[in-house]
Protein backbone atom coordinates (compact mmCIF):
# COMPACT_ATOMS: atom_id res chain seq x y z
CA UNK A 1 0.00 0.00 0.00
CA UNK A 2 3.45 2.42 0.01
CA UNK A 3 4.92 3.80 2.79
CA UNK A 4 3.91 6.00 6.10
CA UNK A 5 3.77 9.92 4.94
CA UNK A 6 1.68 13.26 5.35
CA UNK A 7 -0.65 14.92 4.45
CA UNK A 8 -0.68 18.32 4.39
CA UNK A 9 -4.05 20.46 4.74
CA UNK A 10 -4.97 24.24 4.36
CA UNK A 11 -7.83 25.22 5.94
CA UNK A 12 -9.72 28.34 6.41
CA UNK A 13 -10.53 29.80 9.69
CA UNK A 14 -13.81 31.97 9.27
CA UNK A 15 -14.43 35.26 10.63
CA UNK A 16 -17.44 33.55 12.92
CA UNK A 17 -14.62 31.88 14.45
CA UNK A 18 -12.47 34.30 15.30
CA UNK A 19 -12.55 34.35 18.97
CA UNK A 20 -12.21 29.98 19.00
CA UNK A 21 -9.19 29.14 20.68
CA UNK A 22 -6.41 27.01 18.98
CA UNK A 23 -6.72 24.22 21.31
CA UNK A 24 -10.74 24.16 20.54
CA UNK A 25 -9.73 24.35 16.69
CA UNK A 26 -7.44 20.95 16.99
CA UNK A 27 -9.48 19.27 19.30
CA UNK A 28 -12.23 20.13 16.69
CA UNK A 29 -10.22 19.39 13.54
CA UNK A 30 -9.07 15.90 14.80
CA UNK A 31 -12.93 14.69 15.54
CA UNK A 32 -13.44 15.84 12.10
CA UNK A 33 -10.76 13.70 10.75
CA UNK A 34 -12.26 10.99 12.56
CA UNK A 35 -15.56 11.11 11.50
CA UNK A 36 -13.68 11.68 7.61
CA UNK A 37 -13.17 7.73 7.43
CA UNK A 38 -9.63 8.69 6.68
CA UNK A 39 -6.83 6.68 7.73
CA UNK A 40 -4.07 8.14 10.61
CA UNK A 41 -1.27 6.89 12.99
CA UNK A 42 -2.00 7.27 16.82
CA UNK A 43 1.28 8.01 18.78
CA UNK A 44 2.72 5.68 21.24
CA UNK A 45 2.46 7.47 24.16
CA UNK A 46 -0.23 6.56 27.32
CA UNK A 47 -3.39 8.34 25.66
CA UNK A 48 -2.66 7.18 22.38
CA UNK A 49 -3.29 10.13 20.18
CA UNK A 50 -3.19 11.34 16.43
CA UNK A 51 -0.47 11.85 15.54
CA UNK A 52 -0.75 15.74 13.49
CA UNK A 53 0.80 18.94 13.50
CA UNK A 54 -0.31 21.78 13.17
CA UNK A 55 1.05 25.65 11.95
CA UNK A 56 1.68 28.55 14.53
CA UNK A 57 -1.86 29.35 16.58
CA UNK A 58 -3.43 32.28 15.50
CA UNK A 59 -4.00 34.99 17.75
CA UNK A 60 -7.57 34.82 19.39
CA UNK A 61 -9.94 37.09 17.51
CA UNK A 62 -8.06 36.74 14.21
CA UNK A 63 -9.43 34.79 11.48
CA UNK A 64 -7.70 33.12 8.55
CA UNK A 65 -7.68 32.24 4.62
CA UNK A 66 -4.77 29.59 5.02
CA UNK A 67 -3.69 27.45 8.32
CA UNK A 68 -2.56 24.18 8.13
CA UNK A 69 -1.97 20.95 8.81
CA UNK A 70 -0.06 17.56 8.65
CA UNK A 71 -1.83 14.05 9.69
CA UNK A 72 0.82 10.78 9.47
CA UNK A 73 -0.51 8.55 7.70
CA UNK A 74 0.32 4.70 7.84
CA UNK A 75 -0.23 4.87 3.47
CA UNK A 76 -0.52 7.20 0.95
CA UNK A 77 -4.34 8.29 -0.03
CA UNK A 78 -5.77 9.72 -3.36
CA UNK A 79 -5.75 13.19 -2.57
CA UNK A 80 -8.76 14.32 -4.33
CA UNK A 81 -10.92 11.69 -2.51
CA UNK A 82 -9.15 12.62 0.88
CA UNK A 83 -10.10 16.14 0.38
CA UNK A 84 -13.69 15.64 -0.72
CA UNK A 85 -14.39 13.83 2.56
CA UNK A 86 -12.51 15.76 5.03
CA UNK A 87 -14.71 18.90 3.68
CA UNK A 88 -17.93 16.98 4.33
CA UNK A 89 -16.80 15.73 7.85
CA UNK A 90 -15.86 19.15 8.67
CA UNK A 91 -17.92 22.40 9.37
CA UNK A 92 -17.80 25.36 6.39
CA UNK A 93 -16.33 27.71 9.13
CA UNK A 94 -12.84 25.55 9.16
CA UNK A 95 -13.44 23.95 5.52
CA UNK A 96 -10.12 22.29 3.70
CA UNK A 97 -9.44 23.64 0.78
CA UNK A 98 -6.13 21.58 -0.53
CA UNK A 99 -4.57 18.20 0.31
CA UNK A 100 -1.21 17.01 -0.63
CA UNK A 101 1.03 14.10 -0.16
CA UNK A 102 4.73 14.63 1.67
CA UNK A 103 7.47 12.79 2.37
CA UNK A 104 7.03 11.61 6.39
CA UNK A 105 10.94 13.33 7.24
CA UNK A 106 10.18 16.96 6.70
CA UNK A 107 10.37 20.06 9.13
CA UNK A 108 7.48 20.59 11.46
CA UNK A 109 4.50 22.74 10.34
CA UNK A 110 5.50 25.12 13.44
CA UNK A 111 8.76 25.74 12.93
CA UNK A 112 9.05 25.89 9.37
CA UNK A 113 6.34 28.75 8.98
CA UNK A 114 8.09 31.97 9.70
CA UNK A 115 6.68 34.64 7.89
CA UNK A 116 2.85 35.55 7.31
CA UNK A 117 1.13 38.27 6.18
CA UNK A 118 -1.97 40.30 7.52
CA UNK A 119 -4.93 42.39 6.57
CA UNK A 120 -6.58 44.13 9.41
CA UNK A 121 -8.60 47.26 9.74
CA UNK A 122 -8.91 50.22 12.34
CA UNK A 123 -11.33 52.24 13.37
CA UNK A 124 -10.70 54.95 16.19
CA UNK A 125 -11.36 58.36 16.65
CA UNK A 126 -8.38 60.80 15.18
CA UNK A 127 -6.48 57.56 13.69
CA UNK A 128 -5.80 57.74 9.87
CA UNK A 129 -3.59 56.13 7.63
CA UNK A 130 -0.96 58.92 7.98
CA UNK A 131 -1.63 58.99 12.05
CA UNK A 132 -0.85 55.31 12.28
CA UNK A 133 1.99 55.40 10.13
CA UNK A 134 3.77 57.62 12.99
CA UNK A 135 3.10 55.69 15.53
CA UNK A 136 4.31 52.83 13.79
CA UNK A 137 7.27 54.59 13.10
CA UNK A 138 7.47 55.54 17.11
CA UNK A 139 7.54 51.76 17.56
CA UNK A 140 9.97 51.17 15.36
CA UNK A 141 12.34 53.79 16.75
CA UNK A 142 11.71 51.79 20.43
CA UNK A 143 12.26 48.23 18.68
CA UNK A 144 10.57 47.10 21.69
CA UNK A 145 7.29 46.52 22.60
CA UNK A 146 6.18 46.17 26.56
CA UNK A 147 2.21 44.81 26.74
CA UNK A 148 -0.08 42.53 28.78
CA UNK A 149 -0.91 39.38 28.19
CA UNK A 150 -3.31 37.57 30.96
CA UNK A 151 -1.39 38.67 34.47
CA UNK A 152 1.63 38.48 32.73
CA UNK A 153 3.89 41.46 31.54
CA UNK A 154 5.18 40.59 27.75
CA UNK A 155 8.39 42.13 25.75
CA UNK A 156 8.81 41.79 21.98
CA UNK A 157 11.52 43.32 20.07
CA UNK A 158 10.56 44.75 16.74
CA UNK A 159 13.22 44.75 14.18
CA UNK A 160 13.34 40.99 13.94
CA UNK A 161 9.77 40.45 13.92
CA UNK A 162 8.04 43.47 11.92
CA UNK A 163 9.10 43.22 8.36
CA UNK A 164 6.28 45.74 6.91
CA UNK A 165 3.46 47.38 7.75
CA UNK A 166 1.18 49.64 5.23
CA UNK A 167 -1.82 51.86 6.04
CA UNK A 168 -4.30 52.85 3.58
CA UNK A 169 -7.42 55.35 4.47
CA UNK A 170 -10.42 53.61 3.12
CA UNK A 171 -14.50 54.28 4.40
CA UNK A 172 -14.61 51.18 6.83
CA UNK A 173 -11.53 52.75 8.64
CA UNK A 174 -7.64 52.70 8.30
CA UNK A 175 -6.88 48.89 6.15
CA UNK A 176 -3.36 47.52 7.01
CA UNK A 177 -1.06 45.27 5.51
CA UNK A 178 1.36 43.49 8.21
CA UNK A 179 3.89 41.61 7.08
CA UNK A 180 5.65 39.32 10.23
CA UNK A 181 8.45 37.45 11.10
CA UNK A 182 8.79 34.45 13.38
CA UNK A 183 12.00 34.21 15.55
CA UNK A 184 13.16 32.39 18.46
CA UNK A 185 12.17 35.68 20.73
CA UNK A 186 8.57 35.05 19.28
CA UNK A 187 6.50 36.86 17.06
CA UNK A 188 4.73 39.83 16.73
CA UNK A 189 0.90 40.09 16.80
CA UNK A 190 -0.65 42.66 14.88
CA UNK A 191 -3.18 43.62 17.39
CA UNK A 192 -0.01 44.13 19.68
CA UNK A 193 1.25 46.46 17.36
CA UNK A 194 -1.82 48.27 16.78
CA UNK A 195 -2.03 48.86 20.15
CA UNK A 196 1.10 50.34 20.57
CA UNK A 197 1.23 52.25 17.32
CA UNK A 198 -2.11 54.11 18.28
CA UNK A 199 -3.72 52.91 21.54
CA UNK A 200 -6.45 50.90 20.40
CA UNK A 201 -7.52 47.20 19.03
CA UNK A 202 -8.65 46.64 15.27
CA UNK A 203 -11.86 45.92 14.21
CA UNK A 204 -10.82 42.58 12.55
CA UNK A 205 -7.56 40.74 11.76
CA UNK A 206 -6.97 37.63 9.49
CA UNK A 207 -3.96 36.25 8.39
CA UNK A 208 -3.95 36.12 4.41
CA UNK A 209 -0.65 33.99 4.05
CA UNK A 210 2.10 32.27 5.84
CA UNK A 211 5.38 31.20 4.24
CA UNK A 212 8.87 30.10 5.23
CA UNK A 213 11.84 32.60 4.77
CA UNK A 214 15.06 30.77 3.39
CA UNK A 215 18.33 32.20 4.57
CA UNK A 216 18.49 34.45 0.79
CA UNK A 217 15.45 36.05 1.50
CA UNK A 218 13.40 33.70 -0.86
CA UNK A 219 10.43 32.01 0.02
CA UNK A 220 8.17 28.71 -0.08
CA UNK A 221 4.71 28.02 0.24
CA UNK A 222 3.57 25.36 2.60
CA UNK A 223 2.22 23.54 -0.25
CA UNK A 224 4.63 24.36 -2.64
CA UNK A 225 7.03 21.65 -5.25
CA UNK A 226 9.92 21.60 -2.98
CA UNK A 227 9.36 18.32 -1.68
CA UNK A 228 8.54 16.67 -4.68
Amino acid sequence: MGEPCRMRVRYVKDGRLAYLGHLEVMNTIMRCVRRSGLPFEVGNGFARRMRIQFSQALPVGASSAGEYYDLMLPHPVDVTQALAQLREATPSALQPNACKLLPRKVPALEAWVNVSRWDAVVQADGVDADVFAQGVERVVAQDVIEYMRGPKLRRIQVSPTLMSCHATDTSEGVALSIQTRTTEAGALRPAVLVQAAVGCVPLRVCRVGQWHEQEDGSRLDPMGSMWG
